[in-house]
C-alpha cells in the first residue's frame, strides 16, 4: 500500500489520508520518508483537530498555544490518554456549546470558570470522600473545575449579576442561583453534610452544585450509579431527593472501554445547553439584576395572550427544594412568572384608545390532574395595581402554587380599566391568561 501511495500526487494522496483516521495516517506515515512528510502536513491534522475537538487554532487542553495542529492533537490525546476517546470529545462539545452561549449572552458568567482539574485534584477528592467520580464527571472537570464562587457576604458581583451557570429563579422572600462547584468545594460542603447534618457518608453522594444566595438550593451527585439529585424540603432529616434526569438514559458510568458512558452530570448539562441555544431559557434582567432565569419564555411552557392591548406572558417552573414527598396535599411546588406590558397601540375598548390601562383584580383557576383544587378571587398582584402604558417593559412578578400532584395547571383572568383607578376612562375589563402547565419535568434544574 505505502508504494502504490507514494506514487501519488500532493493533492490526490493529502484527499485520501484525509478520509484516514488519525491512527491509520500515522502508520501510513512509517512507510517511507515521502508519506511520512505528506502525513505530517499541518493541513491535515487542523482538519482533524476541527473535526474532533473544533479546534480553529492549535492549542493544548489548557488553551495554551501551540506551534502546530500536529502537536495539539498529540498533546489532547496524551492528556486524556486514560478516557474513551468518544467521551472526551462528547464533554468537550457540551463545554464548548455553553461557553459559546455565555460568550455571546452572559460573558460575567463565562468568566467565572475556573481551569481543569488535575488527575492529582480528582484523585485527592476520592480520597478523602471515599468516593469514585463517573468517568463523564471527572471529565468534566478536568476541562473545567466548577466555578469561582461569590463571597459569602456579598454573592452578588459588583455588577449586580447572580453568575452561577445553573441560573435560578424568585417569588416573594425565595431567590436560588446555583453554581457548579469547584472540587475544594465539594469536599468541603460534602464533609459539612455528613458531620453536622446527619447525612450518611455510606450513600456515596457529594454535593457538586448549590445556590449562594440565602435560600438553599443542594443538588447530589450520587457516583456509584451517576445519577444527580435535589434536595427537598426534607433533603437531609428523612432523606427526601429527587432525581435529575431520566434513569433510563444513565449508563456505563464507570465503564473505561465501553464507548456509551453518560452519568446524570453530562445529560445534564448538555440538556442545560439545549435550553439555553433554543431560548426556552434566558438571561433576565430585574433591576440592575442579570442571570439565567429558569421560567421558560417559549412555548409551549410559555403561553402569551393579548387583550385589548394587554399582553399577558405566563410561565412556571418546578421548585423541588420545596416539594414534602410526605405532604398528600401539598407534595409538590411550583412557582409561576407573569409578564405582562400594553401593546404599542395602547389599550383599545370598543374602538376608542387608552395610553394607560390600571389592573384591579385576579382571577385564577389551579388544577391538578385536571381537577380544580384552588380557586382565586381578590385584588392586586402580589399588594400592587402595576398601571401600564405603551412602550414601557414588562411589568413582572412571581408567586407559587402547591400542589398534591406532580401534573397541573393555571388559568385565569386579570380585571383592568382603562385610564387609571383613580380616573377610569371606562368600564372594567377583562385580560385573559391562557392555560400554562405545572408539570414536573424529565430535567429538573
Amino acid at each position: 500500500m505505502g508504494k502504490e501511495l507514494d506514487g501519488l500526487g500532493y493533492l490526490p494522496l493529502h484527499i485520501i489520508l484525509s478520509k484516514l483516521s488519525p491512527s491509520d495516517i500515522i502508520k501510513v506515515s512509517c512507510a517511507n520518508k515521502r508519506l511520512r512528510g505528506s502525513a505530517s502536513d499541518d493541513s491535515l491534522w487542523a482538519q482533524i483537530c476541527y473535526q474532533e475537538l473544533q479546534l480553529s487554532t492549535p492549542q493544548d487542553d489548557h488553551g495554551n498555544p501551540l506551534p502546530c495542529f500536529m502537536l495539539a492533537y498529540q498533546l489532547w490525546r496524551e492528556a486524556f490518554s486514560m478516557y474513551p476517546w468518544p467521551l472526551v470529545k462528547r464533554v468537550k462539545r457540551c463545554w464548548d456549546k455553553l461557553k459559546k452561549w455565555f460568550n455571546n449572552n452572559f460573558p460575567e458568567a463565562e468568566a467565572t470558570l475556573r481551569r481543569g482539574a488535575s488527575e492529582s485534584d480528582i484523585e485527592q477528592l476520592q480520597t478523602l470522600l471515599k468516593v469514585k467520580l463517573p468517568l463523564p464527571t471527572r471529565l468534566l472537570y478536568r476541562f473545567h473545575d466548577g466555578q469561582e464562587l461569590p463571597e459569602k457576604r456579598n454573592p452578588k458581583t459588583a455588577s449586580g449579576s447572580w453568575l452561577g451557570i445553573i441560573g435560578g429563579y424568585s417569588f416573594y422572600n425565595h431567590s436560588v442561583n446555583v453554581y457548579l462547584l469547584p472540587l475544594n468545594q465539594v469536599i468541603a460542603k460534602t464533609r459539612y453534610v455528613i458531620r453536622h447534618l446527619g447525612f450518611s457518608s455510606r450513600s456515596k453522594c457529594i454535593v457538586i452544585a448549590s445556590s449562594f444566595t440565602f435560600s438553599r438550593k443542594v443538588f447530589f451527585l450520587n457516583c456509584t450509579n451517576g445519577q444527580l439529585f435535589v434536595g427537598t424540603r426534607k433533603p437531609l432529616t428523612d432523606g427526601e431527593m429527587i432525581p435529575c434526569v431520566p434513569n433510563t438514559l444513565i449508563r456505563s458510568v464507570h465503564d473505561l472501554y465501553g464507548e456509551e458512558q453518560q452519568d446524570a452530570m453530562l445529560l445534564w448539562l448538555e440538556e442545560h445547553g439545549r435550553r439555553l441555544e433554543n431560548g426556552i431559557i434566558k438571561v433576565r434582567k430585574e433591576g440592575d439584576d442579570r442571570s439565567i432565569n429558569l421560567f421558560p419564555e417559549v412555548p409551549p411552557l410559555c403561553v402569551t395572550t393579548v387583550t385589548n392591548g394587554v399582553q399577558v406572558r405566563a410561565s412556571a417552573v418546578f421548585v423541588p427544594e420545596f416539594a414534602d414527598l410526605l405532604d398528600e396535599a401539598e407534595k409538590f411546588v411550583f412557582a409561576y412568572s407573569i409578564r405582562m406590558s400594553l401593546l404599542p397601540e395602547g389599550c383599545v375598548i370598543n374602538g376608542m384608545t387608552f395610553v394607560s390601562c390600571q389592573l384591579n383584580r385576579r382571577h385564577w383557576i389551579i388544577r391538578a390532574d385536571g381537577e380544580v383544587v384552588s380557586s382565586v378571587d381578590d385584588e392586586a398582584v402580589i399588594g400592587e395595581y402595576p398601571l401600564l402604558h405603551p412602550g414601557e417593559g414588562e411589568f413582572v412578578y412571581q408567586s407559587c402554587a402547591p400542589l398534591p400532584s406532580p401534573s397541573g395547571s393555571i388559568e385565569g383572568h386579570f380585571t383592568f380599566v382603562p385610564g387609571r383607578l383613580a380616573d377610569p376612562g371606562g368600564g372594567p375589563f377583562e385580560v385573559q391568561v391562557a392555560r400554562f402547565p405545572l408539570e414536573m419535568p424529565d430535567y429538573v434544574f
